[in-house]
């Protein structure tokens, strides 16, 4: 919503639920009697992709928008505001007498630094809220990934939402970010969110403009 990546929470959030889950399994499983045999069994996935893309998670993420809309309004209305308060001293500061051009720097700035203090709230607020739901789905999720590895034979299951995860190139047939979605939807089934506009079928991520925080105007001495 309120920062430059998308998906830096999300990916946090994940990584760390991956990395323990992945250590619970490999700890818990017996270790196989005899290898294999044939060739692994390996699919590719995009944790992040599938989480998003089930009913519950298009669900909670449009929830998530609908609850921050107002902030975002409220930002963008201050950050409007300031902005135009700077356009109008540097136009007027010229022919202001000293002392008004120094009161109304001054209250720029403060704006300013409330639209600042403001959008770092928000920011931890949304990111905070954006990390509850994806503990919450993330952990269901990988229960579900747990089964469908098993149930359909999966040696090993890569995601590649995680940018240290080593896979350059992987054939259509092994990717299963899919139908990891529908066996998550069966397995937990949410009534499907209202389709959108334009045919989206993704819930958007909550998105706002960053305020542009710039240094409050200055004075000119008089000559």
């Amino acid at each position: 919503m309120f920062g430059p990546s998308k998906n830096t929470s999300l990916a946090v959030s994940l990584g760390l639920i991956l990395a323990s889950s992945t250590l619970i399994l490999a700890q818990s499983a017996p270790a196989p009697a005899t290898a294999p045999a044939g060739p692994a069994k390996i699919g590719i996935v995009n944790i992040q992709d599938a989480i998003v893309a089930t009913n519950e998670g298009k669900k909670e993420f449009d929830a998530l928008q609908t609850r921050f809309t107002p902030k975002q309004t409220e930002l963008k209305a201050l950050n409007d505001e300031v902005e135009g308060l700077k356009k109008t001293f540097e136009a007027q500061q010229a022919t202001l007498k000293p002392e008004v051009a120094a009161a109304q720097a001054r209250t720029i700035d403060t704006k300013q630094k409330t639209l600042q203090r403001n959008y770092d709230d928000a920011q931890n607020e949304f990111q905070q809220a954006e990390q509850d739901v994806v503990n919450r789905l993330g952990t269901k999720m990988l229960a579900v990934l747990e089964k469908y590895a098993k149930d359909n034979g999966y040696t090993v299951i890569l995601d590649v939402s995680n940018p240290q995860t080593p896979v350059l190139w992987a054939s259509q047939g092994t990717i299963i970010t899919k139908e990891l979605v529908d066996a998550y939807n069966v397995t937990n089934p949410s009534a499907a969110p209202a389709p959108r506009a334009g045919g989206a079928t993704t819930a958007p991520r909550p998105t706002a403009p960053r305020p542009a925080i710039t240094p409050a105007p200055t004075p000119k001495k008089p000559q």
